[in-house]
């Protein structure tokens, strides 16, 4: 699933896009709504894959289909794309704005709200009720969530930094080059953290509320 989600998606991700600041005057006002209009459909389609594919994850781990697994077309009429998108920006913003003042407020804000995604398609909470109940469920568990999901995120660099030196070895410095370092990193990674985050807050749940979804961990079981 996230080879069909990231494989095309990177390839939007890795064109290059370059605007000369000079070039943006009132003179030349279609060059730059084309050029905003070209920036604002790669980061839209880089945006919707991390969407869509955390949601798959919860949707596909925890909705109920009768013991078999969802199609895609299921789950993407399953997920709740408005709330998922706020609960992105919004996430995106208040953690940047904690590493811009220092480390430390970064990385927290990351932890205690994280699990704000999930907790949109598995408990079908708004925006503000979906960040509210993942620092519920992070409270007293700072240092397991930390302690499972940094690895993930540093690995992933490092990953995604291998790829990019394997990928421009082999292929040198063109665009294949840029899309297969961006798919493959994506492939790779992004399902370790999207499952991580789901398995942490169904089990989170269990904890704070003594009950949670059940896990659909094999297709057709009983």
């Amino acid at each position: 699933m996230a080879a069909i989600v990231f494989a095309p998606l990177a390839l939007l991700d890795s064109i290059p896009i370059e605007v000369e600041l000079s070039e943006l005057s009132l003179g030349n006002g279609l060059l730059a709504a084309g050029a905003l209009a070209a920036v604002l459909a790669v980061l839209g389609a880089a945006l919707l894959g991390e969407i869509f594919y955390s949601g798959a994850v919860a949707v596909a781990l925890t909705h109920d289909y009768q013991g078999r697994p969802p199609s895609l077309r299921t789950i993407a009429r399953s997920l709740a794309y408005r709330r998922l998108i706020a609960v992105d920006l919004i996430f995106a913003a208040i953690v940047l704005a904690g590493f811009v003042l220092f480390v430390v407020p970064g990385v927290v804000l990351y932890i205690w709200l994280v699990l704000a995604g999930p907790v949109v398609e598995i408990e079908r909470r708004g925006v503000l009720g979906a960040f509210r109940r993942s620092r519920e469920l992070v409270r007293g568990r700072f240092l397991m969530v930390l302690a499972v999901l940094a690895p993930i995120e540093l690995g992933g660099e490092g990953v995604a930094a291998l790829a990019g030196l394997l990928a421009h070895d082999l292929l040198g410095d063109s665009l294949a080059a840029e899309w297969a370092a961006e798919a493959l990193a994506n492939i790779v990674v992004i399902p370790f953290g999207a499952v991580a985050a789901v398995l942490l807050t169904v089990g989170l749940i269990a904890e704070k509320d003594g009950r949670a979804p059940r896990l659909h961990s094999a297709p057709g079981a009983p």
